[in-house]
C-alpha cells in the first residue's frame, strides 16, 4: 500500500480456456521468466481496439478520485460488460521486496510489503512484476464488490502500447493510477518511483473475476488477458 505525504507531482494453460465461455483463471508454474514482461505490446489485441470500446463512461464510483494529493478529484471509475476501467496518470510503486531497484534509498515512500503476495507467502517484486495498485475500498467504490480480485488481469494501455499486468496492490481511498516499477518500464514509461510516472495518458482496463495463480506468474497473465481481451471486444 503506498500513502505518501506528497504523490509524484513532479513526477495460465489453454486448458482452462474453453471455447465461448469468458476465462476466469489461468494457472501455471512459474518460469524464470514469467515474472518478467516479454515485450510493450503483448497479446494479439491492440491498443486502438480495445480503447475504441471505451467511449463514453457508465460511471460505477459514487464519487471521483484524484491522481495526487495536490490534483482535483476528476477521474470515475466506469465500467464495461465483463471490465471496469479509468483513465489516469501512473505513478510509480516500488512496494514489495526489497531489490536493488527498490528499496530506501531508492524510494523514499517504500514500503516492504503488498496487499497481495506471491504463492510462497512473499511480497511481490515490483520490479520485475507487472501489477497495478487500485484505490482502497471507501465509500467512493469498493473494488472487490466490482468483481475485482487480488491478481485479476489488467490491460495498461499507454502510448498505442498494451501491457498485461495482475492486480498487486491497493494504494489510499481518494487517489487513483498507479502501477509497479515492471508495468512502468514495460511501457516506456520513467519507472523511477520519486522522478518518474507520467502525468496522463494511461487507460486501466480491469477484467472481472480474472484471476491468474500463482500470480506472481506473468506468461499466464499475458495468456488470460489476451483471452479476456478478445472476449471484451466481442462482448462491447
Amino acid at each position: 500500500m503506498r500513502i505518501r505525504p506528497l504523490t509524484l507531482a513532479v513526477a495460465c494453460s489453454a486448458a482452462l480456456l474453453t471455447a465461448g465461455v469468458l476465462p476466469a483463471t489461468a494457472t501455471g508454474a512459474p518460469s524464470p521468466t514469467s515474472a518478467s514482461p516479454a515485450s510493450a505490446q503483448e497479446g494479439t489485441v491492440s491498443a486502438a481496439d480495445l480503447l475504441a470500446k471505451l467511449s463514453g463512461c457508465s460511471q460505477l464510483s459514487n464519487g471521483k478520485y484524484r491522481t495526487d494529493d495536490e490534483t482535483s478529484a476528476t477521474i470515475p471509475v466506469c465500467g464495461k460488460n465483463g471490465a471496469v476501467f479509468w483513465k489516469a496518470d501512473m505513478d510509480v510503486d516500488c512496494d514489495g521486496q526489497r531489490t536493488s531497484k527498490c528499496n530506501e534509498d531508492t524510494d523514499p515512500w517504500y514500503q516492504d510489503d503488498t496487499a497481495f503476495h506471491q504463492s510462497n507467502g512473499k511480497p511481490l517484486k515490483a520490479d520485475s512484476l507487472p501489477y497495478v495498485v487500485v484505490p482502497s475500498s471507501s465509500s467512493i467504490w469498493n473494488y472487490s464488490g466490482a468483481g475485482i480480485k487480488g491478481g485479476g488481469v489488467v490491460a495498461v494501455i499507454y502510448n498505442n502500447k498494451v501491457e498485461y499486468a495482475v492486480v498487486g496492490d491497493t494504494g489510499p481511498t481518494k487517489i487513483i493510477g498507479e502501477a509497479s516499477y515492471a508495468t512502468a518500464k514495460a511501457l516506456g514509461i520513467d519507472p523511477d518511483p520519486e522522478s518518474g510516472g507520467t502525468d496522463s495518458g494511461v487507460t486501466y482496463i480491469l477484467f472481472k473475476n480474472s484471476q491468474v495463480s500463482p500470480i506472481e506468474n506473468h506468461n499466464a497473465a499475458v495468456t488470460l488477458g489476451d483471452r479476456l481481451a478478445q472476449q471484451f471486444l466481442r462482448d462491447n
